[in-house]
């Protein structure tokens, strides 16, 4: 019975999919209008935590500004669904300078053509999705750490969509050594670098808030002396049109001493992450709980400190 369950969702996907491919992102615009007000306004879904988010980061917008940007957070997260319905339809070698402007690019495409690993570091930022596909277009070489959905069909089905450029997918359980093979023979990492961690975290400042952070993505950069590369994939004017940035590089043979320490490199990204999504804060997503509480056994240890 789960199996068919699974099945009938994965068939529902795939017909939203198949609406999206036929409906131009304008038009799937105008047309959603009145659902983006449903879900923002009536039916306030995830509205405490964006609420919540908001206020954390942004505490001098206005109640109206925040319901704003709420509706807007939601706008770009239907236009992100439309966008990796498409991209691998519609952008390919023949015509990608029409959809993609990059920012940094000589800096970007240097680091990447170098003969060692590289930790290409994003966040949930933009369309993170199609970014990652978009980078693999170039020929080169990546692999990003997801968790497997639960839905084993549609789990294949989103892995077939980024691995359309050559994009490799590690599960994320018990992932650390495959990703240190790959490391080794020097494929690089796509990762998202804003995501809580468990009992490894590491706590850095984000929007003046302690958050919770892997220490993995430093430790691989530091291990590897790989170059690591604040990353971003934000929307431009026009439907299917990106700006894909290199903020900053942290190359470990020339960083600063104190850049070497696991704790200040994680700051390090995340503070040029928080610098990214100022940028355009309405296409952050800000439904995912970013700020957890922290265990109340670190707290002990923290005071005890």
């Amino acid at each position: 019975m789960r199996r068919i369950i699974d099945y009938v969702i994965y068939l529902a996907v795939r017909c939203v999919f198949c609406v999206l491919q036929i409906v131009p992102a304008k038009d799937c615009l105008f047309l959603a209008d009145p659902l983006l007000r449903i879900v923002s306004d009536v039916l306030r879904i995830r509205s405490d935590v964006i609420d919540e988010n908001l206020r954390l980061a942004f505490p001098q917008l206005s109640l109206d500004e925040r319901r704003l940007l709420r509706r807007k957070h939601w706008q770009h997260l239907l236009l992100m669904i439309h966008e990796i319905a498409n991209a691998n339809r519609k952008i390919h070698l023949t015509n990608w300078r029409q959809h993609i402007n990059f920012r940094n690019k000589q800096e970007l495409v240097h680091t990447l053509l170098e003969r060692r690993p590289k930790v290409l570091v994003s966040g949930h930022f933009g369309n993170f999705e199609v970014s990652g596909m978009i980078v693999g277009l170039f020929g080169f070489s990546m692999f990003t750490i997801a968790r497997p959905l639960d839905n084993p069909y549609l789990d294949d089905f989103f892995n077939a969509q980024r691995a359309t450029y050559g994009l490799q997918m590690l599960p994320k359980q018990a992932s650390a050594q495959a990703a240190e093979a790959k490391l080794a023979q020097g494929t690089s990492l796509v990762v998202l670098g804003d995501q809580a961690a468990g009992k490894r975290d590491c706590w850095v400042d984000f929007f003046g808030r302690p958050a919770s952070t892997h220490k993995a993505i430093a430790i691989f950069g530091l291990t590897f002396s790989a170059p690591l590369v604040v990353v971003y994939g934000k929307r431009a004017p026009g439907p299917l049109n990106f700006e894909i940035g290199c903020q900053q590089i942290a190359d470990p043979k020339q960083m600063e001493p104190r850049y070497q320490d696991v704790f200040e490199l994680t700051q390090w990204y995340t503070s040029e992450l928080e610098k990214i999504i100022c940028t355009a804060p309405d296409q952050y997503w800000w439904a995912h709980r970013r700020w957890k509480k922290r265990p109340m056994r670190q707290r002990r240890q923290q005071s005890a400190a």
